[in-house]
């Protein structure tokens, strides 16, 4: 059972208000800028001495420029350290791709994330920064990519998901391919049940079937509307609907929206549960 956060003393004793926004807190806020700033220098630093060349790949990497005037020849590390704002978290996010942060190190980084309320956190496989997100919505996502790379009938619907998950909460967001990657999912848990015999079956031929054959599928719970198959069709109908990058015209091509494709993965989820779960089925 989760709980809510203590409030601070001073709140608890009537002598302040609280605060109208204690997070979390997007960018990097001045209360972890000195934190932040301290732990990449430790982890760009062995037993004092300051790892010059791993610094000098994340400076290029990043576009960083190194220190004209070095003493002791610290020239790349010093300006990794004094980067603020989204170019810290890029620095940041640097590191863990590297792997260069030891087992305490990270650790150290999640608590700190978490105790000054960042909008970030490191991410499930600890190679990188994310979006925070409600950890009930973030477990239930994991879940339903673990149930999906357990089940062979879902074909690759846990690889689009975790990407399609990535692409959406990641530091650097990519909403096209989030929502790419979320159609993707879908159509591959929902294959052997709507089209088994269609291998070029995409999301658009599945409602199709489901619109010229319904009687031949059933939801597992039921609707009043005596129509089984419609709760399914409908959350299916939407993320294919609502793909609006997928054609260009004269009017030009729309790129989805972050919001947008943030929504697409969540209802991504659900229908690759509901089809790898059991709860669409096709009875003939």
């Amino acid at each position: 059972m989760t709980t809510a956060p203590r409030p601070r003393f001073s709140i608890r004793a009537g002598l302040t208000a609280a605060p109208d926004h204690d997070g979390p807190f997007d960018n990097v806020p001045e209360h972890l800028l000195v934190p932040l700033q301290t732990w990449v220098e430790r982890v760009l630093s062995y037993r004092g001495s300051p790892q010059e060349e791993q610094a000098q790949r994340i400076c290029l990497r990043l576009h960083i420029a190194p220190l004209k005037d070095a003493r002791w020849g610290v020239r790349y590390l010093k300006p990794l350290t004094q980067t603020a704002g989204p170019q810290l978290l890029d620095v940041v996010d640097e590191l863990l791709r590297s792997e260069m942060a030891s087992d305490r190190e990270v650790h150290d980084l999640v608590t700190m994330l978490d105790d000054a309320g960042s909008a970030y956190r490191v991410d499930e496989a600890e190679d990188g920064l994310e979006e925070r997100v409600t950890p009930a919505v973030r477990d239930a996502v994991r879940h339903t990519i673990a149930d999906a790379a357990a089940a062979p009938a879902a074909g690759s619907a846990a690889d689009h998901l975790a990407t399609a998950w990535q692409a959406a909460y990641g530091r650097s967001p990519d909403p096209v391919r989030a929502y790419s990657e979320s159609i993707k999912a879908v159509e591959s848990a929902a294959h052997a049940v709507i089209q088994p015999n269609h291998p070029k079956a995409t999301l658009g031929t599945m409602l199709g079937e489901l619109k010229n054959a319904r009687h031949k599928f059933v939801f597992t719970i039921p609707t009043t509307v005596g129509d089984p198959i419609a709760p399914a069709e409908a959350l299916m109908r939407a993320l294919w609907d609502g793909q609006t990058s997928r054609h260009g015209g004269q009017a030009g091509t729309v790129d989805e929206t972050l919001e947008g494709a943030r929504a697409g993965v969540h209802l991504a989820a659900t229908l690759v549960q509901w089809f790898t779960s059991g709860a669409v089925t096709r009875t003939a």
